[in-house]
Parts: structure tokens; sequence; C-alpha cells
């Protein structure tokens, strides 16, 4: 019998943006899960964080979504939208990881309520 397929949103976090209330954002992240785009490789066992960015720089731009329904508000000419779940130690790995490139986190950039940290502050809320 196949498992449940996963619930690609936080209602906390979705709640917390609402607020506009950045420890509960930070409480979030902390102790629920984080809708990250995912890069299109054609290969599951290669998922890899779909990040922006401006042109002639080489920073980077990571964004987070409360679910897969405010990334496809985002990108909704897009025929293929693909995210995936991030948990507080995946996401503070992957930003120490790219920390010397990421200039900016958004959440739910394409409103009703969007937030932006920066990712030093962000570590900082996660660790």
């Amino acid at each position: 019998m196949a498992g449940t397929p996963p619930v690609f949103r936080s209602p906390q976090l979705e709640d917390a943006l609402a607020a506009q209330d950045v420890a509960a954002v930070a409480f979030a992240l902390r102790h629920d899960v984080v809708v990250v785009p995912r890069l299109a490789t054609g290969r599951k066992e290669q998922e890899q964080v779909r990040v922006f960015g401006r042109e002639n720089t080489d920073k980077r731009i990571l964004l987070l979504f409360s679910s897969a329904d405010a990334y496809a508000a985002m990108v909704p000419d897009e025929k293929t939208r693909l995210v995936m779940l991030y948990d507080a130690p995946k996401l503070r790995e992957f930003i120490e990881a790219h920390l010397d490139v990421l200039e900016q986190v958004f959440f739910d950039i394409a409103g009703p309520h969007t937030m932006a940290a920066n990712p030093e502050d962000l570590l900082k809320a996660l660790r």
C-alpha cells in the first residue's frame, strides 16, 4: 500500500506570515516545514533547490513558500512547478552551504503576506 503523499503546505508559516510576525515565522521554520522550489533535473535523487538571481551578478535570492499554491502564484505560466519540503536542519544546511552567494530570502513573494529576511539573520533564527 502506498504511503500518504506529502502535503506541501505549512499552516503555521501561513499564519505567521499573515500576522507579519517575525518571531512566529522563525518558530514555524524551526518546528514545521517550508516549501522550497525544486529544479527540474530529471532525477529525483538529485533534488536541487531552485534559486533566483539578477542578471550580471553572482548573488542569488532564495524564495521560500508557505504552500505549493503560494509558489504557483509566483510562476502561474510555468507548466512544471516542482517543490520539496525542507525542515529546519535541511534549510539551515542549505543556507550555511550557500551563504556566500545568497543576498536575500523572501517568503511568499507573490503575496499577499510577503516577508524578507537577510540570510545571516535567518540562519541565526534556525540555530
